[in-house]
């Protein structure tokens, strides 16, 4: 079963009397333990699809499933908690919180969406911290903290509640190139280790190389790139 399936979807905003038509009858599937992108210049649809699938927002007609379930359907309430269950989140601008801790960053989401003892939080964060090579920053604030240390640590706060989908926007627009290609290389590795399945929007050449699929979006319309899998012949 896909991970993720859209069929027909379309997003349509309302500016005063005008109709902006984001996203044209966009149909997709996205597999389990999949390393996928859309790719497209500013302003084509891309983020707006990731935030249709995040549930941060509804389609304004045709059929979106995640995980299985309708999202057309979830209330405010449910998309929610489907998201603190199910989706962990990246931002190329990192989104930490300057006044807590690389450690009290990570726990965040875990006192927000879900009731777990502070002993299993501390040892889900640890693990997690030990497996992107942030142990030893775990007591410094983001402002203490280099670009890719804190996209580092973003990824430790979007893995921390087991999700099925990591959302990651433009990652590594705000990294250098050596940075940008440790945390994509993090990202896959962490596909590869956890079946977790991560789907990029961006237009960095880095991630294009780097996953097995690629969605182009233009103008609020797909076509797909199909590239190299994993288990593929060369």
């Amino acid at each position: 079963m896909s991970l993720i399936f859209a069929e027909n979807l379309r997003k349509i905003y309302q500016a005063g009397e005008i109709e902006i038509e984001a996203l044209k009858s966009v149909s997709f599937r996205i597999n389990p333990a999949s390393f996928v992108a859309f790719v497209g210049p500013s302003g084509s649809g891309k983020t707006t699809l990731l935030n249709l699938v995040g549930c941060l927002d509804k389609p304004t007609s045709g059929v979106l499933k995640v995980a299985g379930l309708d999202t057309f359907r979830f209330t405010r309430k449910k998309a929610a908690l489907f998201r603190g269950k199910n989706i962990g989140f990246i931002f190329q601008d990192f989104n930490l919180i300057p006044v807590l801790t690389v450690h009290e960053n990570v726990e965040y989401p875990l006192l927000m969406s879900q009731n777990i003892p502070a002993k299993e939080r501390e040892n889900q964060v640890v693990s997690l911290l030990d497996k992107v090579n942030m142990i030893d920053q775990k007591d410094k604030y983001p402002n203490q903290i280099s670009g890719g240390q804190k996209q580092r640590a973003a990824i430790a706060r979007a893995l921390v509640t087991d999700p099925k989908l990591v959302l990651a926007d433009e990652p590594t627009a705000n990294l250098d190139s050596k940075s940008a290609l440790m945390v994509i290389e993090l990202m896959r590795s962490m596909r590869d280790d956890l079946g977790i399945t991560f789907v990029f929007s961006t237009h960095d050449p880095k991630i294009v190389g780097k996953v097995e699929k690629l969605f182009r979006i233009q103008d609020g319309m797909l076509s797909t790139d199909n590239v190299k899998r994993r288990g593929d012949s060369a």
